[in-house]
């Protein structure tokens, strides 16, 4: 009987899904539909009036191309070449329509139908994007430019070339700013919708008036505003994370990544050398020609410095390819690789460099502003989006890779503490089996480590103890250790199992000894003092819980331990079935590396339970943001002592706090709620999930 119903509200709600996605196509074919009919009586339009035999050529010639392209969907199946035509032919047909305008059209009936269709066409384009997004009937995919975009950017191109040399040039610039504008509100760069407004600004209001060209509005305003509509509304309804948005760039080969940088140098010295063009006008020389020095000195610099930065992120970011296809599997992503390798210290300082260099650019442009040079203007709006796409990258990858992180593994497994508090060797009969868990337990906490990227500062296991001084000089190795590119690491992980004290959860170590958790605090505190690292403590022991309380009232650093309990009293003595060290790493491993893992850590009557504790500034952890120091041992690494008052400068900006009486009342927030109402799972953001059952 259920299954009949469920079948019946199948056999219902198919039709209504089917109904949406058949409306909204048909949208879409009416506003392609509407936008022929345009097309074709503004052609006809021009021609009636002008009785220039060119254009009736060129209308006869588009109808023929629309039905070669009908015949090659409907009779050969060739959906993506009639596309690839008709799209191509359209925006060379809108460009035309844009720069064949004349005074004389304005009064013309035909002339304003065709306007109305036009405007008509870009309303609805602008609705059915919308409904598809509200309705989620569209597949996301990660690229920069689709091939309708780039086709219509294609065709304009050439419509342009049917003027001036300098205007066609200028016409070419603004159709590969457009461009760029797209990529940038695509990948939702931070300052993609500031360049939107500047754009639509400096092109309505200055651009073809520089040029001299009487441009028709509407189809100008229906050209660009079919091809920024879904960009734009995509800066909202795109559910692709940062990593997504930008595979296309990192997933590119190393050659062609460090071949556009050549494109990219041309693009940046030809706005110079447009912008250099204001010296000519000389009615304000003596603030014109000491402006273009000082501040044209200033983007040089900032300018090499962006080449470099972005020269050696690509260099970067091949060792991780390399990294990544070394170690391929379905569990590891490049961003995994990516974070491992420390790029989200490298992007953080880059991002305030390129910064910079978009600030002298528009700047400079300020300086050199020329209303009357087209060309110069289509070269700002180019520059402007390409130094924006820089910066949102470096701004994603910053923000949303992970940081470094370093662990340390610790098994003692034979010793074990008995009432004076000596530690000795088991019986023979019971080491083969602690030895079999042990290494079970070491070879989850390795993969463990593998999983999650986390470089491996060693993993000993030791049969017959260890002495507190060999804890002590091993764990102050460890604590000290520093990434590749300086800094210390976000996180620090240490993992140990073996025998503890009751009372106080110590660690009973050969000869007697102890090592209390005040005493790894201390030297934690020695060893990260000045930094704001992060220190995570997993202890698969008998007796944690005394860490994990004491933890709870630490203050001033960022301390976490994950302990577990082990529940005998929960066991029927009959069956035997005693929770026994191990178990719990195995559980907390799987659970922290197996996204489809179904452990129930709150689940009743479990023998081994999880608790956690974290200090009491732990939310107020953020990863680690590059110091002055940091910014200026990157400065002295990659670039020449000539750009190094920079450093100052880069320092002093991004040292400013505006909004720190909100971030307080943040914190004090976030205190307050991981005290009073802590998660049965916290998230580390370093893929390490700690638990409480």
């Amino acid at each position: 009987m259920a299954r009949e119903e469920e079948e019946e509200e199948l056999t219902v709600s198919a039709p209504k899904q089917v109904d949406v996605f058949t409306s909204v196509r048909c949208l879409g074919y009416l506003c392609s539909f509407n936008l022929l009919v345009a097309v074709c009586v503004g052609m006809y339009v021009r021609w009636e009036v002008t009785n220039e035999p060119m254009i009736l050529v060129i209308f006869i010639l588009g109808l023929f191309v629309l039905g070669i392209a009908s015949i090659l969907h409907y009779y050969f199946a060739m959906e993506n070449a009639s596309l690839s035509l008709f799209h191509l032919w359209f925006g060379f047909l809108l460009g035309l329509l844009c720069f064949l305008n004349s005074p004389a059209l304005d009064s013309n009936v035909k002339e304003l139908v065709a306007n109305y269709l036009l405007l008509a066409s870009v309303v609805m384009k602008a609705v059915w994007a919308l409904t598809e997004r509200i309705c989620s009937s569209i597949c996301y995919k990660s690229t920069l430019l689709t091939s309708v975009e780039l086709l219509e950017l294609l065709g304009f191109g050439i419509a342009s070339t049917t003027m001036l040399l300098h205007k066609s040039v200028a016409i070419i610039g603004l159709v590969v700013a457009l461009g760029a504008l797209i990529v940038d509100l695509r990948m939702k760069s931070l300052l993609a919708l500031a360049n939107l407004i500047s754009f639509a600004l400096v092109t309505s209001l200055v651009f073809f008036q520089a040029l001299g060209i009487n441009a028709n509005p509407y189809a100008l305003g229906c050209y660009m505003g079919r091809l920024l509509c879904e960009p734009v509304l995509d800066v909202y309804f795109s559910g692709l994370g940062p990593t997504e948005r930008w595979m296309p760039v990192l997933s590119m080969g190393k050659v062609w990544r460090k071949l556009s940088l050549f494109p990219l140098s041309l693009t940046e010295i030809a706005f110079f050398v447009l912008a250099a063009l204001k010296l000519g006008y000389l009615q304000l020389w003596y603030l014109v020609i000491p402006g273009f020095c000082l501040f044209g000195l200033f983007w040089s610099i900032c300018h090499i410095i962006l080449l470099i930065t972005i020269w050696g992120f690509h260099t970067k970011l091949s060792d991780c390819q390399k990294a990544w296809r070394a170690q391929r599997s379905s569990s590891r992503s490049l961003d995994q690789v990516m974070a491992s390798r420390g790029i989200r210290h490298f992007c953080l300082i880059s991002e305030r460099l390129v910064f910079f260099s978009l600030l002298s650019t528009v700047i400079l442009g300020a300086v050199s502003w020329q209303p009357s040079n087209g060309l110069f203007l289509s070269a700002l709006l180019v520059v402007l989006p390409l130094e924006s796409l820089a910066h949102g990258l470096f701004h994603e990858l910053g923000g949303c890779l992970g940081g470094t992180c370093v662990g340390y593994a610790l098994v003692v497994p034979t010793t074990y503490c008995s009432a004076g508090g000596q530690s000795t060797l088991l019986p023979p009969e019971q080491v083969e089996q602690l030895n079999l868990r042990s290494t079970g337990m070491l070879n989850n906490i390795q993969r463990l480590f593998s999983h999650h990227m986390i470089q491996t500062f060693g993993c000993d296991y030791s049969t017959s103890g260890v002495t507190l001084e060999a804890v002590l000089t091993k764990l102050r190795n460890f604590l000290e250790l520093r990434t590749a590119d300086g800094p210390r690491h976000d996180t620090y992980l240490i993992f140990y199992s073996g025998h503890t004290h009751k009372g106080s959860g110590s660690w009973a170590l050969s000869g007697g000894e102890s090592f209390h958790l005040a005493q790894l605090l201390e030297l934690w505190k020695e060893k990260n003092a000045g930094h704001c690292s992060r220190l995570i403590v997993v202890l698969d022991t008998e007796y944690s819980l005394p860490w994990v309380k004491e933890v709870r009232r630490v203050e001033g650093i960022y301390v976490a331990v994950q302990g577990s309990e082990l529940s005998a009293t929960m066991v029927d003595p009959e069956a035997g079935d005693i929770p026994l060290l191990g178990e719990f790493t195995s559980e907390w491993v799987e659970f922290n590396c197996n996204p489809a893992s179904d452990t129930q850590w709150s689940e009743k009557g479990r023998t081994v339970r999880a608790v956690y504790g974290v200090s009491k500034r732990w939310s107020d952890y953020t990863l680690h943001l590059p110091t002055g120091s940091d910014v200026a041992k990157h400065w002295k690494t990659h670039f020449p002592k000539a750009t190094y008052p920079m450093v100052h400068l880069s320092n002093w900006c991004c040292g400013l706090n505006l909004f720190w009486l909100c971030s307080t009342c943040l914190r004090c927030f976030r205190r307050c709620k991981l005290a009073w109402f802590p998660p049965a799972v916290l998230d580390t953001g370093q893929g390490i999930k700690l638990v409480h059952s």
